[in-house]
């Protein structure tokens, strides 16, 4: 059989040049169609991209003569990827949902939406049943499935074992959030070199409700949302790639830290579903003191996973401990790819 053809939308931007990359010679998925912006529409990938590309050193020789298409949905693909930013996403993935693609998101607009799954495959998967209740209310061919927030992603995997054995009830996380977190060219160097920014604006908002629907249950009318709750407080520092979360928990049920570190060492989810895209181990814990760090650990699992260090016990909650994940692979691209890899799975596209 074939290869099922992919577009990216919004392909110039760092996470659509990411999507670029991961899609290089996939097994499931071939590139047919790139679009972004009116401004690069018509010239080809290599010609725009040219001084811009910035995420690996070269770029993939199968995307260099591809022509830039708008972001119209008359794009020859079953399923596109869309890294388009938040100011005109909306409208666009309406439109390729309705005219029948299946779209997956990396983009904020949809995410609490009721009826469009907020998807992480290892928490999930069973959220994909919004899809029927989707197409069913909004009249549409196709759909769309969002990823979240870049933070929210790596804490959100490194707490469902924990909520699952032992349940959750308040959670407090502090940020500390690479600067290609905001785009190309990103924060101004004269105001991030030597300096903590303490403000990201959006973020606190969506670390603190997106996994209330992530951890959520579906109902008839959509999702309802998990019991616990959230404090966020979130800092852009001078890293290149990779967050760091500083994260306490209060457990529902009391444990020791032994059973902790064991119950978060052996979560794996998504080992034997075949997807081309997951980690070996959604969650890789570090013995090391003073790690993770984002200069070596980033890229643990290709980047996909979210890697824990540091577990100890809190003088407030009941444990603390550090998360650190790649904010363009797992946190954004490499999200909707496996959530696109999952859609497969299942039947779905």
């Amino acid at each position: 059989m074939g290869k099922i053809s992919v577009g990216i939308l919004g392909a110039t931007g760092m996470v659509g040049q990411t999507l670029v990359r991961l899609l290089e010679k996939h097994k499931w998925f071939e590139v047919t169609e790139l679009a972004a912006s009116d401004r690069s529409s018509g010239k080809s990938y290599g010609e725009i991209m040219k001084g811009r590309w910035s995420i690996s050193p070269e770029m993939p020789k199968y995307a260099e003569e591809m022509v830039i298409k708008e972001c119209n949905p008359d794009l020859r693909c079953d399923v596109v990827l869309s890294a388009l930013d938040s100011s005109v996403a909306l409208e666009i993935e309406n439109k390729f949902a309705k005219a029948g693609y299946a779209v997956s998101s990396n983009a904020k607009n949809h995410r609490m939406e009721n009826d469009v799954p907020l998807l992480i495959p290892e928490i999930n998967p069973d959220h994909l049943a919004l899809i029927d209740m989707q197409r069913k209310k909004r009249g549409w061919k196709g759909f769309i499935v969002t990823d979240p927030n870049c933070s929210t992603i790596h804490m959100c995997i490194a707490l469902k074992p924990l909520f699952d054995s032992f349940g959750l009830e308040r959670i407090s996380v502090t940020t500390m959030q690479a600067a290609s977190g905001a785009g190309y060219p990103g924060v101004p160097s004269l105001d991030i070199i030597d300096n903590v920014i303490p403000f990201i604006s959006d973020e606190e908002d969506k670390l603190e409700n997106e996994p209330l629907k992530i951890f959520g249950s579906i109902s008839g009318s959509g999702v309802i949302n998990a019991g616990f709750r959230v404090s966020a407080s979130c800092n852009r520092v001078p890293v290149r790639y990779g967050h760091t979360e500083s994260i306490s928990v209060k457990l529902s049920r009391k444990t020791d830290r032994e059973e902790v570190i064991a119950t978060l060492k052996k979560f794996s989810p998504l080992s034997g579903m075949g997807l081309p895209s997951a980690p070996r181990r959604s969650v890789v814990y570090s013995e090391v003191e003073n790690r993770p760090q984002a200069r070596f650990d980033a890229l643990v699992e290709g980047g996909m996973a979210s890697v824990v260090g540091r577990l100890r016990k809190c003088n407030v909650l009941d444990y603390k401990f550090t998360v650190l994940g790649h904010n363009l692979i797992r946190g954004a691209a490499g999200a909707a790819l496996l959530n696109a890899e999952l859609l497969k799975v299942k039947g779905y596209i």
